[in-house]
């Protein structure tokens, strides 16, 4: 993915949750049903603050099948010591593109009463992933081997009277702490992204939206009125809700979006099934 991301070309990015357990098959026959059709696999860690498998096992497990994988690497979880460990041991199993997150608020999650560590914010975060590859860690110590890393984190947006914004200066702040790809929410309509995009003087060659693979009306309707990072057009929802094949429907959306998005300039795509892996192939195709 590097080098494609250094060259300027599309990427095509899924992501693929980790097992709720130790089995980690049904992660890698998704990964294999689209391989040579993605570029990278972004392993999230704990979505939702639910528990499932680390991303660091699940993207070495993948990349040890040749199927390389993102780690996401999240504020939430770990101190500046154990993220430190954990990044070291990410580039020593082959990983070498890093998502840098905050992670969602744990009483989302299956374990609420969990204590949250946020020891860095993501700024923070994002400038350890540079101190490492400078070949020192956080105390000033020489490593015995640095890592090299592409790095990206997400690019926050919202939605104000069905407009899209992006945080002020996020952008700017980000990719001065070391960020070279974003990551952004859901899109559904690529003229109100474009909009947002310039008004924040954020580089298109750096940003890859996200695809979402709408399973049904109600999930439509759900997404319009409850998320507050998703603007999902009218026309969009009308669309799945009149499909006589919604499944069909969803897949076509998804397609004709990464399709867009390409045309526009964009740097890629990554492409968000919830649990519905089997679809990938269709979508790509």
């Amino acid at each position: 993915m590097k080098h494609k991301f250094y060259q300027g070309r599309f990427l095509t990015l899924a992501e693929i949750e980790p097992p709720k357990g130790s089995n980690a098959s049904g992660m890698i026959k998704a990964a294999n049903s689209v391989k040579g059709k993605v570029d990278s696999f972004i392993v999230p860690e704990m979505n939702s603050a639910v528990l499932r498998m680390s991303s660091l096992g699940g993207a070495s497990i993948l990349n040890f099948q040749g199927l390389p994988g993102i780690m996401q690497v999240c504020c939430r979880d770990r101190n500046r010591l154990a993220l430190q460990a954990d990044l070291l041991a990410a580039n020593a199993c082959g990983i070498t593109t890093i998502l840098a997150v905050n992670g969602e608020e744990v009483k989302l999650g299956d374990h609420p009463h969990t204590k949250e560590v946020y020891d860095l914010d993501i700024t923070s975060l994002l400038q350890v992933l540079q101190t490492l590859q400078s070949g020192r860690d956080l105390a000033g110590i020489q490593l015995s081997g640095s890592p090299d890393f592409l790095v990206g984190s997400k690019l926050n947006t919202t939605v104000n009277q069905d407009t899209l914004e992006i945080e002020p200066r996020e952008f700017e702040l980000k990719t001065e702490a070391g960020a070279e790809f974003f990551i952004t929410p859901s899109v559904f309509d690529i003229q109100e992204l474009d909009k947002a995009i310039n008004k924040a003087g954020a580089d298109r060659n750096k940003i890859i939206p996200s695809v979402l693979l709408l399973k049904s009306g109600g999930m439509a309707r759900y997404i319009e009125q409850k998320l507050n990072d998703v603007y999902i057009p009218s026309e969009v929802i009308s669309r799945i809700r009149k499909a006589p094949d919604k499944e069909r429907e969803g897949v076509a959306i998804a397609s004709e979006m990464i399709r867009e998005l390409k045309n526009a300039g964009y740097a890629g795509a990554n492409i968000v099934t919830l649990g519905w892996e089997e679809k990938l192939p269709y979508i790509l195709s």
